[in-house]
C-alpha cells in the first residue's frame, strides 16, 4: 500500500489519483507531520510500503518571516517520516523544488549539481532532501512553478485578474518550467513502478518566463489581456528568487521512459478541465 502524506493538496489529490486502488491518503487531520508521535503512531498503524511526502509550508515569501515554521514542516517532519519509514521498512518519496539552487547556473540544473538554496524555502526543503535520505530507501523528486485544479495557483490567478482588469504586469526574468501537478504524479508513479532511487528531476518540458507564461494563460483561454513586462528587482519581495532554475529531466526519462509533455500542451489540457474558471471571461 502506498501512503500520500498530504492527500488534499493540489498534488496530493493527483497522486491519489494515479495510485487509485493502491493509495490511502492522510492530512493535517489525521497526521501532523511536525509530531514525531504522529508520525510514528501513523506510519506504524498503516503500514505502508512507499510513502508519498506531499505536505510542505509552500508560502515562498511567508517563509521569510517564519523560518522556524518553514523548517518545521518542511525539513524536521521529513526526518520523522524518515525515522518511521525506517522502522515500518517503508521506502519515503519525498517532493522538493527547484528553489535548492541559487539560479546562476546559466543551463539546466541536473540532479549532481550542489544545491545553493538562497531564500528560507529553499534552505528548509534542502533540510527536507538531507532528512529524508535518513530512510533506508528514499527517493527525492524535484520540480517546479506547480499548479493544479485543487489549490491556488499562478493560473487561477491570472484569470481571476482578467476579470477584474485588462492588463497586468509580470516577471520577465525568471526562467523555469511550468508544471501540471497531473503530470508530476505520474512521473512519480513511473519512479515508483520503477523502484527508482536518489535524487530525480520531474518537470513539464520546456522553459518560459512567468511573463511568456502568463501571455499562454491568456491566449489558451481566449481571453484578451495586455501583459506588461517588469523585474523581480521591481516587483521587490520578500523572499529572493533564482532566475533560473530550470531542470533537466533526462534521468527521469532515461530511467523510467517518461517523457514530460510540452508545458504549453500540459496547460491546454489543464484549461479544458477547468473551463469553469475563464468561460465566463
Amino acid at each position: 500500500m502506498i501512503l500520500v502524506v498530504g492527500a488534499n493538496g493540489m498534488l496530493g489529490r493527483d497522486l491519489m489519483r494515479v495510485f487509485q486502488g493502491e493509495a490511502r491518503g492522510l492530512d493535517i487531520d489525521e497526521i501532523d507531520i511536525t509530531s514525531p508521535e504522529s508520525v510514528r503512531r501513523v506510519i506504524l498503524t498503516v503500514k505502508p510500503r512507499v510513502i508519498i511526502n506531499a505536505a510542505a509550508y509552500t508560502d515562498v515569501d511567508g517563509c521569510e518571516s517564519e523560518r522556524d515554521r518553514a523548517v518545521e514542516v518542511n525539513g524536521e517532519g521529513v526526518a520523522y517520516l524518515s525515522m518511521a519509514a525506517g522502522e515500518a521498512g517503508a521506502k519515503l518519496v519525498q517532493v522538493s523544488t527547484d528553489y535548492v539552487f541559487d539560479g546562476g547556473k546559466g543551463t539546466p540544473y541536473i540532479e549532481e549539481d550542489i544545491p545553493r538554496p538562497i531564500s528560507v524555502y529553499g534552505e528548509s526543503k534542502l533540510a527536507g532532501e538531507l532528512n529524508a535520505q535518513l530512510a533506508p530507501e528514499w527517493l527525492v523528486v524535484r520540480t517546479q512553478w506547480l499548479y493544479g485544479v485543487h489549490g491556488k495557483n499562478f493560473v487561477e490567478t491570472m484569470l481571476r485578474i482578467a476579470s477584474e482588469k485588462k492588463e497586468v504586469s509580470v516577471v520577465d526574468d525568471q526562467i523555469g518550467s511550468p508544471t501540471w501537478t497531473k503530470d508530476l504524479a505520474r512521473a512519480i508513479g513511473a519512479l515508483v513502478a520503477k523502484g527508482c532511487h536518489g535524487i530525480y528531476h520531474a518537470t513539464n518540458s520546456g522553459t518560459c518566463s512567468w511573463n511568456e507564461f502568463a501571455r499562454a494563460i491568456f491566449e489558451e483561454a481566449g481571453v484578451p489581456m495586455t501583459v506588461n513586462s517588469m523585474s523581480t528587482k521591481e516587483l521587490n519581495r520578500p523572499a529572493p528568487r533564482p532566475l533560473f532554475s530550470v531542470l533537466d529531466n533526462g534521468k527521469l526519462i532515461r530511467d523510467t521512459g517518461f517523457e514530460p509533455q510540452p508545458w504549453r500542451d500540459a496547460l491546454r489540457c489543464y484549461l479544458q478541465e477547468r473551463k469553469d474558471l475563464w468561460a465566463h471571461l
